[in-house]
């Protein structure tokens, strides 16, 4: 009788084990699996990032518990601090979803400079990349777009490479193998209120498209933006050939102007993006969009506090 082969994580044949690492880890199922796979993988260069947004009461404070003993049961490094990120919602006039991504991403660039490491590897997984796409489509902001295996992100003048080495994996793989190895984890009773988007739709509406279509629809959802990525590339590689963007980072409006609607489009969503610009709505690049009419207002609001304008023959954000 041949004994049975634990469940394993697949981790994406791009990472590289040996390389430094700051790990954001929540002390949730998902991070927690991504750790134990990543030192199964032989990774041991890595710095545990646990930001307590102090939303749970008690139950952050044990989160952040978790997190210490499972870096010195390893003997890991850590960096483990709070915020009251409630606060900032009322501060910023943001929802709790955005003042806590603003929270998070402050705090790994503090701890990429303190430990002098860009490379931020995140937990998200397969379903969660569908539940992003459908995000992302419905918000009308960038088509089918779901996440990447690596992608950069600029705070503070930091630049932070994020790093998803389970996005090929399945949410039910991550609980098979916690269930087999009797991992323990945190769980946050929050996910299971639909009181998000995200949340809405991971379990509202995404059980209701598997229920009509009578199959499995994340792989489908995946492929269709891994499409769109490509699609997308392509467009990106021919505006990088046409130079839009000056020396002093403005782009150059007589030639945006002579572009089809659709080049025009992308970027202007490629320039805001890199400049820091998020929460990209079809309606705001609608409306950035019509500062390349003459006579039309030079100064679009963004969102940040932040201003796209119109000068001498340029477009910049400030």
């Amino acid at each position: 009788m041949s004994g049975h082969t634990p469940a394993v994580l697949e981790l994406d044949p791009r990472f590289a084990p040996r390389r430094r690492y700051l790990l954001a880890i929540s002390g949730g199922r998902d991070s927690v699996a991504l750790l134990h796979a990543l030192l199964e993988a032989g990774s041991t260069k890595i710095v545990l990032c646990h930001l307590n947004h102090q939303l749970r009461g008690l139950f952050s404070v044990h989160d952040a518990a978790f997190v210490r003993e499972l870096a010195e049961m390893h003997n890991l490094p850590f960096e483990i601090t709070r915020f009251n990120v409630q606060r900032r919602t009322e501060i910023e006039h943001v929802s709790i979803e955005v003042a806590a991504r603003r929270s998070r991403h402050e705090f790994f660039a503090a701890c990429a400079k303190k430990h002098r490491c860009d490379n931020v590897l995140l937990a998200h997984h397969a379903d969660d990349n569908a539940e992003t796409v459908l995000l992302n489509l419905f918000r009308g902001s960038a088509g089918l777009k779901g996440m990447r295996f690596e992608s950069s992100l600029l705070v503070d003048r930091k630049k932070l490479n994020l790093v998803r080495p389970l996005l090929n994996v399945r949410r039910s793989a991550i609980d098979a193998y916690l269930s087999e190895r009797s991992i323990p984890f945190r769980d946050d009773a929050s996910n299971e209120d639909p009181f998000t988007a995200r949340n809405k739709l991971r379990l509202e509406a995404l059980p209701l498209l598997r229920e009509i279509m009578d199959r499995d629809i994340t792989p489908a959802i995946v492929r269709a933006a891994k499409s769109s990525r490509e699609d997308q590339d392509a467009l990106n590689d021919l505006l990088e050939v046409l130079e839009l963007v000056d020396p002093q980072e403005r782009l150059f409006l007589p030639k945006l102007r002579d572009l089809p609607e659709g080049l025009q489009r992308r970027a202007l969503f490629l320039y805001l993006q890199d400049s820091g610009v998020g929460n990209l709505s079809n309606d705001l690049i609608l409306r950035c969009l019509s500062m390349l009419e003459l006579g039309s207002p030079a100064k679009v609001n963004l969102p940040g506090d932040l201003h796209l304008r119109r000068r001498a023959s340029r477009l910049f954000v400030e």
